[in-house]
Parts: structure tokens; sequence; C-alpha cells
């Protein structure tokens, strides 16, 4: 594994750390008594802010590798009880489990990029003017469907296409007229 470094952003450092430990032995780091454990002893407490031990949020953990996407999962709100455990799980999720690529390999490691999105909770809106695509990513909901896209995207310009991306993501037409929340991230990288 490599060394963290002591300038990266403690939220970055986790991801990927967790990453690294888990493509390279299956093995999932824990929180407890403050600090981040794991058999490994390279990853042996290492002691977390207050903010990783008592927050809660939704958290996406975003991949990329030269440039290009290469995982990104995460939750929309706190399904675990610390903001650290929500970064632990969805950064094992976004190099293992996101549909639009392979599982990440131990060879890619040292050439991925991470960043750390921290959602704001979400809030109906009732008009795509309510948006800009720089300050809010949306949630899109028709249904039992769901899709969502987080704000300030390279390649998304307009909330025209933001919201085709998300209704896309979520398997909903335009024309349903879902219904829109907005929310805000403090993006970590």
């Amino acid at each position: 594994m490599s060394e963290r470094k002591h300038t990266e952003d403690e939220y970055v450092g986790l991801a990927r750390a967790t990453v690294e430990i888990y493509v390279r032995t299956r093995k999932v780091p824990k929180v407890a008594g403050g600090c981040v454990i794991c058999d490994d002893d390279s990853f042996h407490g290492w002691h977390l802010s207050p903010e990783l031990l008592n927050g809660r949020a939704g958290t996406f953990v975003s991949l990329k590798e030269d440039g290009t996407l290469r995982g990104c999962i995460g939750t929309i709100s706190a399904t675990r009880d610390t903001l650290a455990e929500e970064i632990i799980h969805n950064a094992i999720s976004a190099s293992t489990q996101d549909p639009r690529f392979p599982e990440v390999e131990s060879r890619e490691l040292d050439f991925l990029v991470y960043s750390v999105d921290v959602l704001s909770p979400a809030e109906k809106i009732s008009s795509p003017d309510q948006l800009d695509v720089k300050k809010y990513g949306v949630i899109v909901t028709k249904g039992y469907r769901r899709g969502l896209l987080l704000p300030n995207l390279e390649t998304v310009n307009t909330v025209e296409e933001q919201l085709d991306i998300a209704c896309r993501k979520g398997g909903i037409e335009r024309s349903e007229n879902p219904e829109l929340e907005r929310f805000e991230v403090i993006r970590h990288f």
C-alpha cells in the first residue's frame, strides 16, 4: 500500500487506503475506538477526526484513471453509523460494484485519482429553474425509480443535460415529469 501523504485530504486518504487494502487483501477496514483498523499492520490505528467519527451524511466516492471515470458509487443519505464507515463502504463499492466497469485490479491502484463528495440533505424543488449545475446536484424520482447526478461535473454544462443524465440513470423519461430534489456537496480531492 502506498504511504498516505500528509497533504492528502483525510476523506480522500481514507477512500484511497480502503480501496488499496480491499483490492489487495479483500479485508474491510473497521472503525473502532476512534481509529480505522485492519488486520493489515500498515493501516492499524489511523486516528480519525471528530467530523469523520461523529458525522453522518450520504457520500459518493469517485475514482478516475487518466482523467476518465473508473467508478462512482454513493449513498443519498447516511446508511452507516459514521461518516468514516460511509466512505469505507462506498469506496469499496466504487472499486468493485459499479456496473459500468470491471472491478479495480491491483495493477491500477497507483494510477487512480479519488474524490469524496459529502452530500447535504436533499430539498424538494418545484422547477428546474431552481437548479444550477455548478452548485446543486439533482435527484429525480418517479414512483420507485430514482436517478441522481452530482453537481459541478466537467462534462455537464446545462440543467437540461443534468436532468437528462439523472433521468437516464433512473430509467425515467423526462416526459413523466419526475419529482425534483436538489442538494449541495462538499467535494474532497
